[in-house]
């Protein structure tokens, strides 16, 4: 491992090398990159998850967060996102209690710092990952690749895929989800501190490491992946597992394959059996508190899982995995939102995109082959570990499991990237000892380490506000449905806007912005709208109708359902009133009075066909209840 560290010399001085300054170069910088998001608006998912989450208020019991999804839903029901991160929610609404409402600065604040910590920590796990394990007689951990575990810190810390998770206040869900899952991984190094000892371990620190994966699951699923990390781990590092070794043995039916010591060492099976027994049990447990079923999502959100057949589902997953690997490669063409017809499918193999997932597929097994074969243990052990971080952490997003609501996600690839930071250091010091121009190299990584520091920097700035989010995605998904109707949208607010302010009894343009904006999905701002409108002409019932719509949707049940019922005072006759109304209770539950009001709509327009549909799923239910009484 010295060997490839002394390669990286030419690039870091010796002077930033000792511990203390090389995690303060990397904590410095990774404030640096996201600094600017910091008094940035609630944008995107943030208005659902934080400012129209009713978890977050103080009259909410806490005790409701751990039968809530992400988003406040309760899990039971059919229309939750089975999103489980109680310890992410508990954080908004620390938050939210400290700085006196829903103010996004202490937000983004916690966000930045949260990500800066994480860089420093990678300091650490990047020399274990490089450098191996090794203590002193007084149990500290050595750094036997201070070069390379800086470079890859300085690479993670800086890489523009990151915005996504540091500027916008959901992605904290990763970012916590990321600090457990490596203290998990640095958990279970501790293990072997007394390694010097063939086969001891301290059984309390596995233990912990799986309490702290544990932990990172309850702030974003995809933490549970540490235990398969850490297994990889032990295998390779600990037990020193020559894979290609054992196949050869195998496959010549070799006898002397009982002598292996990693097959023999009962330290390490009962290990893996912790390990396994954990992530099993904690499995276990979040699928009893999810409730039955999976999560309902639709064509537009994954359009490739709904693909009748099996090769157009798997070319597509695949290429999906081909433009994350491009994300990681070249971060400039970077998106908010990949759904709505952003991506199309891939229907042929006559489709030039093939291409993408052939040489994604001639990259990765080139990787693996190196992995497997090559004569120096020290890059085999590097590369396996380098591809363990790349791909075990995606592998709840790959769509391999189960369907997940979306096509491509930046946010996803927090965790996984630091496997590419690992890769591509381990790249740029086979680089430097194959060439005498090692200036050269030095040049090309320091320009790498600024354009992406000033990358993060200009697209923390996109996400500062919703409008310039949307209007930087239009030059990368231009077909998403969403970007498409973007200036469309922007013109008729600003029209509709200035007619209430010509004329601020315009009733039909104060009912078109409150629309367009829950249409939209920017809740927040139609309440906003509608609470305005109704302090203006306080005895429209259009108005009261609309901005009951958007309650509703807030889940703030009892403030809809008041305008619900004086809207009908003031207009009865309306069947879309009714109708409305029999929806708000039927998700209330008050479910007799949504049979009475579902009724009473049908009787004055017995052709809505809506209506039918939810009146015949409200039948249904009661009948069920009635069988279930009897």
């Amino acid at each position: 491992m010295a060997e490839l560290d002394a390669e990286l010399d030419h690039i870091f001085p010796s002077s930033v090398l000792p511990p203390s300054w090389a995690k303060l170069v990397v904590g410095f910088v990774s404030l640096v990159c996201f600094a600017r998001s910091y008094d940035g608006d609630f944008v995107f998912d943030d208005s659902e998850a934080i400012v129209n989450n009713k978890d977050l208020r103080a009259e909410t019991p806490l005790g409701d967060l751990w039968h809530h999804d992400f988003w406040g839903s309760r899990l039971s029901s059919n229309t939750s996102h089975k999103s489980y991160r109680p310890l992410t929610v508990l954080t908004f609404r620390i938050n939210y209690y400290l700085s006196g409402g829903f103010h996004p600065v202490s937000f983004h604040v916690v966000n930045i710092l949260l990500h800066g910590g994480i860089s420093v920590l990678m300091v650490d796990v990047f020399s274990v990952l490089f450098g191996g394990l090794q203590y002193t007689s007084k149990g500290r951990r050595l750094n036997l690749a201070p070069r390379s575990s800086l470079l890859a810190a300085l690479l993670f810390a800086v890489h523009p895929v990151h915005t996504e998770c540091v500027a916008g206040v959901v992605g904290r869900a990763d970012l916590l989800g990321a600090l457990f899952f490596l203290l998990s991984f640095l958990g279970y190094c501790k293990a072997f501190r007394e390694h010097n000892k063939e086969g001891t371990h301290s059984t309390f620190w596995v233990l912990l490491s799986i309490l702290l994966g544990a932990l990172a699951m309850l702030c974003k699923e995809q933490g549970i992946t540490v235990l398969g990390l850490n297994a990889v781990f032990d295998i390779l590092v600990i037990g020193k597992l020559n894979v290609l070794e054992i196949v050869q043995k195998v496959l010549h039916k070799d006898k002397s394959l009982e002598s292996i010591g990693v097959l023999r060492n009962g330290g390490l099976l009962f290990r893996m059996t912790l390990l396994a027994s954990g992530g099993a049990g904690v499995l276990f447990v979040r699928w009893r508190i999810m409730g039955t079923g999976p999560p309902a999502f639709t064509e537009v959100d994954n359009p490739a899982s709904f693909a009748e057949s099996i090769f157009v589902r798997a070319i597509n997953y695949n290429y999906y995995y081909s433009l994350n690997a491009w994300l990681l490669l070249c971060p400039w063409w970077l998106c908010f939102d990949w759904s709505m017809g952003c991506i199309p499918l891939i229907k042929s193999v006559g489709d030039w995109r093939v291409i993408a997932l052939a040489a994604l597929w001639i990259c990765l097994i080139g990787l693996i082959r190196q992995a497997l074969c090559s004569e120096d243990s020290h890059r085999r052990r590097i590369l396996t570990l380098g591809l363990g971080f790349l791909i075990i952490p995606f592998l709840p997003a790959s769509n391999l499991f189960f369907r997940v609501g979306f096509v491509v996600a930046e946010r996803v690839l927090y965790l996984p990237s630091a496997g590419y930071c690992m890769l591509l250091t381990f790249g740029f010091g086979t680089l430097s000892k194959h060439t005498k121009k090692k200036k050269l190299v030095a040049a090309f990584v320091l320009g790498i380490l600024f354009i992406n520091t000033l990358r993060c920097m200009i697209r923390s700035g996109d996400w500062r506000s919703e409008e310039q989010l949307f209007r930087s995605a239009l030059s990368v998904c231009p077909l998403n449905a969403k970007y498409a109707d973007l200036n469309r949208h922007v013109d008729a607010l600003n029209a509709w806007r200035n007619a209430t302010v010509l004329k601020p009894e315009h009733s039909l343009a104060w009912n078109n912005m409150i629309i367009l904006l829950d249409n939209t999905g920017n809740l927040a701002q139609a309440e906003a709208v509608g609470r305005e409108a109704l302090e203006l002409i306080p005895n429209d019932h259009s108005l009261m109708f609309s901005l009951a719509n958007v309650l509703g949707k807030s889940q703030k049940y009892k403030e809809s359902e008041a305008l619900f019922l004086k809207a009908i005072k003031a207009h009865p006759n309306a069947a879309s009133y009714h109708g409305n109304l029999a929806v708000l209770y039927h998700r209330w539950g008050h479910l007799d009075l949504a049979k009475k009001h579902y009724e009473i709509s049908l009787q004055l327009d017995p052709t809505a066909s809506g209506t039918k549909e939810n009146y015949g799923l409200l039948r249904r239910k009661l009948e069920q209840m009635q069988k279930k009484d009897v």
